[in-house]
Formats: structure tokens, sequence, C-alpha cells
């Protein structure tokens, strides 16, 4: 005879399916973000697979573009270089030389004042306010492209990591740390002069190997760290605005920043991206309050493991990943569809699965 379960049961089963080791968030300094985006470029087969990042396909006339040259956006200029060997965790990639994604800035001088080929990638979620957010890079050796890691919403509420691989040299090795503001704007977008614009030195020449840029923003500051050691704290102009993340490599000719065209094709590679943040969308927000309770969340939370040292060697290049990990990133909602067969966790038992596959009609995906 078939026994239809209780509400009760179903409350104890669904409690039970929902709780994890880092259900109310993740803290970075003690500060708690309820939301995170992780991604493992070095194992990456293909971006267009990956629902959290958009590739852009745009174009900007030299004059938009406030410089000699435009700029032409293309996917085709976003290259997956994932690793050899799916078990290892540094050294060559499939298509050779180093391995993760490839952003690449096309070389040659273009015609008649053209457009310059350049590649942009930018997550899809741009709900986020507030947060703590890092990639483990290498910049080009070629003279002439910029390399950013950025937030961004618009061009008055921007926060930059910017390196311009002309101002590489034997004795010099900046990133230019920026916070866009409408002072900047009035600038010609320059930042320099507005407190929100530090040229900072770094102890490593940035294109010989990987290093993780990091910055943490809060309500009054935005801190930026390189390896784990902080850099600069900037607390004029901070942004307030949700917004999206952002890694561009380009150039547009202009000889007080990017300068350029590069004489040959420029490789700016990235091995991750990892953000921990909190969401500007109601209904994430609701999710967390409904399954966070002030009691619960001390209990519920996951600390951020800090860089120590350049992800460059195969043990230190296997940087933590909560999304690589069981039980870590329950309930983490997902953007875009997902199928049956992705959705269901078999990590009770077979009916909790049932269960799941029973209320997957009314509620969000997780994961």
């Amino acid at each position: 005879m078939f026994v239809v379960p209780s509400i009760a049961f179903f409350a104890v089963l669904f409690a039970a399916l929902v709780r994890s080791d880092c259900e109310c968030g993740y803290t970075v300094n003690s500060t708690l973000y309820t939301d995170l985006i992780e991604t493992d470029f070095l194992h990456l087969q293909n971006i267009t697979g990956d629902t959290d990042w958009q590739g852009q396909d745009y174009t900007v006339s030299a004059e938009l573009a406030r410089g000699p040259y435009g700029k032409n956006a293309s996917t085709t200029n976003i290259v997956a270089n994932p690793l050899k060997n799916e078990y290892d965790w540094a050294g060559d990639g499939v298509n050779g030389g180093d391995a993760g994604l490839q952003l690449i800035v096309r070389g040659g001088t273009p015609e008649n004042g053209g457009l310059i080929p350049m590649a942009e990638l930018v997550t899809s979620r741009d709900d986020m306010l507030y947060g703590s957010f890092r990639a483990g890079i290498k910049i080009t050796n070629v003279n002439g492209t910029c390399a950013a890691f950025f937030w961004y919403w618009n061009n008055t509420q921007e926060i930059d990591m910017e390196f311009l691989s002309t101002q590489m040299n034997e004795t010099s090795s900046p990133v230019n740390l920026v916070l866009q503001s409408p002072q900047s704007a009035k600038q010609g977008f320059s930042a320099q002069g507005t407190g929100g614009f530090v040229n900072q030195q770094l102890p490593y020449q940035p294109d010989e190997g990987f290093h993780e840029y990091r910055f943490d923003w809060s309500p009054n500051a935005v801190e930026f760290y390189a390896d784990g050691v902080l850099l600069q704290t900037l607390s004029k102009s901070v942004p307030n605005t949700p917004g999206h993340i952002t890694l561009s490599h380009w150039s547009n000719g202009d000889p007080g920043w990017s300068a350029g065209p590069p004489v040959s094709d420029a490789l700016l590679t990235v091995e991750y991206v990892k953000g921990y943040f909190n969401s500007s969308d109601p209904k994430r927000q609701e999710d967390w309050k409904s399954r966070c309770p002030s009691t619960a969340t001390v209990n519920s939370t996951c600390a951020v493991p800090e860089v120590k040292e350049a992800p460059n060697g195969n043990s230190s290049a296997h940087t933590f990943f909560f999304s690589q990990e069981k039980n870590m990133t329950t309930n983490q909602t997902v953007g875009g569809e997902k199928s049956i067969a992705s959705s269901i966790r078999w990590t009770q038992t077979a009916s909790t699965a049932v269960f799941v596959f029973m209320v997957a009609s009314t509620m969000e995906w997780f994961i």
C-alpha cells in the first residue's frame, strides 16, 4: 500500500536537504558575504559553456574610445587554453604556452585609424553590491595594451586594477588602482588628483608569472591586494551601486595610457576568478533570510582561505574553490537554465533526490 508522507516528514526532509557547511555565506576578514562566483579557467574546456560569463562583441569608434584608434571586442579573441592534464594545476595548455583563459589584443596597426581587435568578458550577474573579488593573472610582455580586472556599473561607478604593458621594465612594475567617479568624468575620465588613483609599484614583474590580484569593496573603502598583501586603501568616491565583474584586454593607441597598438598579438592569461559578495536582488536576499536566521548564521558560514604566495607552482596554483568541494555551495542560486539531471543531488538518500524532483517545478534551482 502506498503511504503519502506527511507534511511534517517533508519539512524535516527539506530542512536536512538545505543544511550545508556554508549555507549562510562566506567570510572575508570577518565580513559576511551571502553569494559567490568561482571559475577555474585552468580546467575550463569551452568558455561559451560557462553561464557565469558573457564574452563581448562590440565596436567603439576612435572618438568614443578617446584614442587614435577605436576598439573591436570579439569573442574570437577569448580563447580557452586548459591544462594538458586535467589532474594538474600548473603547466602548459593544450594550445601551448601558459594554461588558462587567454584574452588577446591582436598585433599590427589598423589602416586609416581603424579598430584594434581586443577581448572582454563580463559576469552574467550584475547584482554584486560590496564584496571581495580576486583573480589569478599573468600580464603580457608585449608593449601597447591595457589589462584590466575591475568591477563596473557605469563610467562614474567603477573599481579598477589596470596594468599598462608600456610601464613594465626592469626598474618599474606598477599596477594602477582606480576609482572612477563623477569628479574623474569631469577630467576626461582621469582619476588623478581625485583621491581615487594610485600608481602602485609591485615587488615583482607581472609579466613573469601568475599573481593573485584582489580588491575588497565595502561601503566606506576599497582595499587592493596582490598575493594577499595589502597595497592601498582608497576611501574617496567609493561606489554604492550594484554591478558586475569584467576582465578586459585592450588598446586604443593613446600615448598617455594604453599606448600601442602592439606590434604582435598580446596575451593576458587568467587562471581563475573568485568573488564573494552580497546580492542586490530582493529575491536572493529573501532566500538568504529565509534559511539563515541570526541564531544559525555563525555556525553556517565558511571563511575564505587567503592566498599567501603567487599561484605559479602546481601546489600554489591549486587555490581553494568552495564550488569544488562537497556541500559548500548548497543554496547558491544559479543563473540560467539547469537540466533535471544536473540539478538532482544524490548527497542524502534516494528518497531525498525524489523529493527534490517533486518540488522542482515550484522552486528555484539551487546548487
